[in-house]
């Protein structure tokens, strides 16, 4: 796993074992970016990784001159790692521990792209409630880009505000506003 693109171009990360990963792919994230990169300006928005594990969207993000990124994950080994690299690389990554699902979580912050990879499921209520607590949780970003991985199984039709999907390999990206 490396960061593909910016100040960090190259830069191999070396992931704990204390880390489980299901990582998404370069060319995944290569896409990814190239799609971002015509939408935004990077040194002008804000993002937030939830379900960051090993941080490389994060640090992909930081790499590519985005000031505020928030990183978070409920395990602490993927926080420490990511603290860590942060210090290592010079990299301004707020790194949280806290599980979307249960803790109080709320940022007072406006948020122009929320990137989430949680662990994949093959439920769809999984997807719809995640939806849900984030529409609740970040009542200051309403407006912004959620970019949803998950298995293609899921299907998100029945919601208006989704943008558009892209399939990589296994996974999809879901654009919805949310």
């Amino acid at each position: 796993m490396r960061i593909i693109s910016g100040i960090l171009k190259g830069k191999h990360l070396k992931i704990p074992k204390n880390i489980k990963v299901r990582p998404t792919t370069d060319q995944s994230k290569e896409a990814l970016f190239n799609i971002l990169n015509n939408r935004f300006n990077f040194n002008e928005i804000k993002v937030l990784d939830l379900f960051s594990g090993t941080g490389s969207m994060s640090f992909e993000f930081s790499s590519r001159g985005v000031k505020t990124v928030y990183s978070v994950d409920k395990n602490y080994n993927s926080i420490k790692f990511i603290k860590n690299f942060c210090i290592e690389n010079d990299l301004n990554i707020k790194a949280v521990k806290a599980d979307i699902f249960k803790s109080k979580l709320q940022f007072n912050v406006r948020f122009d792209i929320i990137f989430a990879d949680p662990p994949y499921s093959n439920r769809e209520e999984y997807y719809t409630e995640l939806i849900s607590i984030l529409r609740e949780k970040l009542n200051h970003s309403k407006g912004s880009l959620l970019i949803l991985e998950h298995p293609e199984t899921i299907n998100f039709t029945k919601y208006r505000t989704v943008l558009e999907k892209r399939k990589y390999g296994g996974c999809l990206f879901t654009f919805i506003i949310l």
